[in-house]
């Protein structure tokens, strides 16, 4: 079947179809959707790119996928499907990162239109600045649920994906996560964190042992026991988890009883703590719970696998057989590489599900499926297809709009769950948004400023926590303004003696300006370093766009806090995401009344395709 558009469009609109070059960014929900009516719009001329590979899970909704194409790359098997509606298009397929250095501006400059139909924060922020870079026009999408949007970007027309800033995401006090889980998502991110200790990039801050600082834990004379033991040793040398791990080979056996035994009996000798609460039960590898009820052994053999309970007993097999996964994973990569969690890495997904059903039932907390613990430890709103379709509709309608030069009909379009007052699902805005000219990605002079305490900070934390996971840069070069000190050099190696000193002692002090150069994405930054002492339990630094934003010390420690605290109106409506948290825009300081009756017209900003949200609240 092809597509055949004469007496559909316009001819000049027909001619600009056939002649555009495009680019789709992911080849999931809404990128088959939109493949799919690209080619039947005429487009002739389509390049699609995935780093991902088809999962069973996809099938529900990712249409252009069928089950003998599990395992097979998203983007080669769309560009197959989509052939068969046209087969005279030209489909070009990638299978790889559009982060990737081969991705550069000129690749970005050989199209018309980039739409982006990606699952990711990271992947967004990059093409975003692509797009700026090579002044190519974008239209970002995203669905949550029954949730969505489209937006035009386009340089000096309206704001980018990064001209507001995105809330803080939602956090759970450590000393809950460690000593007093009450809920099945304190279990998880237990095991989540347990995850990168044992086989990922380990962070401190996630440490899942005991956590004998809990104020809660103090006795009358304001410290446990095991407070006083350890002061009265002294300093002794403490081994990481995963040094502890590595030593006894990542025994399964040995690490259940360290986790689910020794652990929970330390936790058990701080008195304090369940005075008013159930106290966990260790368990013992051998004495384990075979049957519960409605675990697996007692439901229906039709019964989806990833939808039945476990017994303890199960999730103990399982945790074994996914350790010893893991580990021969983990052994496989150069050395001091890590695993990176994925929710659809069986291995990984199966030792965050065994390990949370494990301390959840130590607790006595409810147990989850499998199917539930994915959910929520992948952060997903259950997709769903008719949304993707129309959002993919709504974008193709735009780059139509883009081919006659017609932007200004490109306002965002939001895809509500319920009808306004005024009856619609589908709300436009009245106006393009513009340009924030405060945006450190597209003004004419990015710049922000840095708030950390110099003498802490060491290089590759600024490297990998605040230019990279922070401000979303790829490779950056820094080097400090006025000496033209090289600080970070993208070039492997050139830097790396820089890595563990603090900023202070390689001359980066309070005024301190950084030139900061990414040269795969086009984009210079000026960062000026403003010194601030780490506030204790506060963020380690702080990136401010808008330098008069700046408070006094005073005033900084009594306002509003990063995860959210302080005074918000009821109708905030979040979309929390677990690794970088995505938020939706509802500015409700300047809501607007279009109706007689006054009512509110919320402005959803849906920034998540299907993968990457948890939780509405």
């Amino acid at each position: 079947m092809a597509a055949n558009i004469a007496g559909v469009f316009e001819e000049n609109l027909q001619s600009a179809i056939q002649a555009a070059k495009v680019l789709v960014v992911g080849a999931g929900g809404i990128g088959c959707e939109l493949l799919k009516n690209l080619v039947l719009s005429g487009f002739k001329d389509i390049e699609i790119i995935d780093l991902d590979t088809i999962d069973v899970s996809n099938l529900n909704r990712q249409f252009l996928f069928h089950k003998q194409h599990v395992g097979k790359s998203k983007a080669a098997v769309a560009r197959e499907s989509a052939l068969r509606f046209c087969p005279t298009a030209t489909i070009k397929a990638y299978h790889d990162s559009i982060m990737s250095p081969e991705y550069g501006v000129n690749f970005f400059k050989r199209f018309v239109i980039v739409m982006n139909a990606l699952d990711n924060r990271a992947a967004r922020n990059h093409v975003n600045r692509m797009c700026l870079a090579a002044d190519v026009p974008l239209i970002e999408s995203g669905t949550a649920g029954y949730d969505g949007q489209v937006e035009l970007i386009k340089k000096g027309l309206t704001q980018c994906y990064e001209c507001q800033p995105k809330a803080a995401q939602k956090t759970f006090p450590g000393c809950t996560i460690r000593n007093t889980p009450s809920e099945p998502i304190h279990c998880i991110v237990w095991a989540k964190h347990l995850f990168n200790q044992l086989f990922g990039e380990d962070d401190p801050d996630e440490d899942v042992s005991p956590d004998t600082a809990d104020p809660e834990a103090a006795g009358e004379a304001g410290e446990t026991a095991l407070q006083v033991e350890s002061n009265e040793k002294g300093n002794v040398e403490r081994v990481s988890t995963r040094s502890w791990a590595q030593s006894c080979k990542y025994e399964p056996e040995k690490l259940f009883h360290k986790l689910f035994h020794d652990d929970i009996k330390y936790l058990l000798s701080m008195d304090n703590l369940w005075k008013k609460r159930r106290p966990p039960a260790p368990l013992l590898w051998g004495k384990l719970p075979d049957a519960v009820a409605g675990s697996s052994k007692n439901e229906k053999e039709s019964t989806l696998k990833d939808q039945k309970n476990w017994s303890i007993a199960e999730c103990a097999d399982i945790f074994a057989e996914s350790c010893r996964n893991l580990k021969n994973q983990l052994e496989s990569l150069k050395e001091n590489d890590h695993l990176v969690w994925d929710k659809d890495d069986k291995n990984a997904m199966d030792f965050v599900a065994a390990c949370a059903n494990i301390r959840a039932h130590i607790f006595g907390i409810p147990q989850k499926t499998r199917f539930d613990i994915k959910s929520m430890a992948g952060n997903i709103i259950p997709a769903i297809a008719t949304t993707n379709a129309i959002i993919a509709g709504v974008v193709v309608l735009h780059a139509f709009n883009v081919l006659q030069d017609n932007l200004e009909n490109c306002q965002t379009v939001y895809l509500r769950p319920k009808p306004t007052h005024r009856n619609q699902l589908i709300v436009p805005e009245k106006f393009l948004n513009p340009p924030n000219p405060k945006c450190y990605v597209c003004s004419p002079k990015p710049e922000v400023t840095l708030c950390l305490d110099v003498n802490t900070m060491i290089v590759k934390d600024l490297e990998e926590h605040v230019l990279k996971k922070s401000l979303n840069m790829v490779a950056p070069d820094v080097i400090l303004e006025g000496k033209g000190t090289v600080i970070i050099s993208s070039e492997e190696g050139e830097t790396t003696e820089n890595n563990p000193k603090t900023l202070a002692e390689l001359g980066i002090l309070d005024g301190s300006i950084l030139k900061v150069d990414d040269f795969l994405q086009n984009y210079e930054l000026t960062v000026t370093i403003n010194q601030r002492l780490v506030p204790k339990d506060g963020p380690e630094f702080e990136v401010v766009a808008d330098p008069s934003q700046l408070k006094p010390k005073e005033e900084a420690e009594s306002s509003t806090t990063a995860n959210g605290a302080g005074d918000q109106d009821d109708d905030l409506l979040e979309v929390v995401e677990e690794e970088d948290t995505i938020v939706t825009d509802v500015d409700s300081k300047k809501r607007k009344t279009d109706g007689p009756e006054g009512s509110i017209s919320k402005k959803i900003r849906v920034e998540a395709e299907e993968d990457d949200v948890i939780m509405v609240v």
